[in-house]
């Protein structure tokens, strides 16, 4: 394997860890939200309207898995293309 493809397989592996871990660190968070959620919900009356998260919240989760998973997606493109250099 030659240097230039060794060092592009070394940033796709730094790219598919930081990816990894944004997925990682955003799924505890929503686990930790949801269980918040349900905490809050068992206290409250059942006359009471439902608790839901806020619209911030959902949002912010959205992007994380969307920058999580491009963080994949480019390390996988990464990885192919210095099979082919």
């Amino acid at each position: 394997m030659a240097l230039p493809a060794l060092f592009i397989n070394a940033v796709a592996l730094l790219v598919a860890c930081s990816g990894a871990l944004v997925l990682f660190i955003t799924r505890l968070h929503a686990q930790r939200a949801m269980a918040d959620l349900a905490m809050r919900s068992e206290e409250r009356a059942i006359d009471q309207p439902m608790l839901f998260l806020d619209t911030r919240t959902e949002r912010a989760h959205r992007q994380a898995y969307r920058v999580g998973f491009a963080g994949l997606g480019l390390a996988l493109a990464l990885s192919w293309f210095s099979t082919h250099v």
